[in-house]
């Protein structure tokens, strides 16, 4: 058995806010705000500008600490952000490696690579540099690099809005597909009511700061989606009424 082959199998992973409350000097963001995110579950935060999804991605990950309340989390984190983190001066396959430190094995590492490459489509483009890259492309190696290795849990912050709208499109249909294969715990900040509709298990939609949870959206259509789906039409529709919209 190789490392890919264990990714495929359910992952212990758990992510938990507890009457969690956060500020920044005297602006309330989050207050006695509680979610709780499921194993290999997408969901997906939209809400008003400002209203402090972000600010749950940074206590879920840990860079930032509540003021009050409890965060609960098990499992190996990893972010993707809006622009990559790629490094300019490596690789495509030098990139990715980054993402495999924990593993010794040559050929481990070689099984894996190969996987992952597959994974993305980009066969014949491991020796490019970032700059070699489309931006679409250069998002495809992040989500290779935080899906290789022991990752549990991802954590994106609006990795697609940089983008042009048929790149973001392709990347979400690329997205579900990959979850499929290789399952996550997924929680996506997105101010992209499409973009929630076709990739999320749950939505949670936000009200403004500070963020309480104003409704809960359920999508069992399976991944990935069409936006002519109608499962997609009818959360879209609510996540608009939701946000007054």
């Amino acid at each position: 058995m190789y490392a890919g082959d264990m990714k495929d199998k359910p992952r212990n992973s758990r992510l938990i806010l507890k009457a969690v409350s956060h500020s920044y000097g005297s602006l309330s963001v989050i207050d006695d705000f509680n979610l709780e995110v499921f194993p290999n579950e997408v969901v997906v935060l939209v809400g008003p500008s400002g209203c402090g999804k972000t600010t749950i991605l940074s206590l879920l990950s840990g860079y930032l600490k509540p003021d009050s309340g409890s965060v609960i989390r098990e499992g190996v984190i990893r972010t993707v952000y809006q622009q990559d983190g790629l490094y300019p001066w490596l690789t495509v396959t030098e990139n990715i490696r980054l993402g495999l430190r924990s593993i010794q094995d040559p050929d481990l590492i070689h099984k894996e690579m190969t996987e992952l490459i597959n994974l993305i489509h980009l066969e014949g483009f491991e020796d490019h540099y970032p700059h070699q890259l489309s931006g679409g492309m250069r998002q495809r190696v992040e989500l290779a690099r935080v899906l290789a290795g022991k990752s549990d849990i991802l954590l994106m912050d609006e990795p697609f809005s940089a983008l042009d709208y048929q790149t973001r499109l392709r990347l979400r249909r690329e997205l579900g597909r990959i979850l499929e294969i290789r399952p996550r715990t997924v929680v996506f900040v997105t101010h992209d009511i499409e973009e929630a509709a076709q990739l999320a298990d749950r939505v949670m939609v936000l009200s403004n700061r500070p963020a309480q949870i104003q409704k809960i959206l359920s999508i069992s259509a399976p991944r990935p989606r069409k936006l002519t789906d109608p499962a997609v039409i009818d959360a879209m529709k609510e996540i608009l009424t939701q946000l007054g919209l």
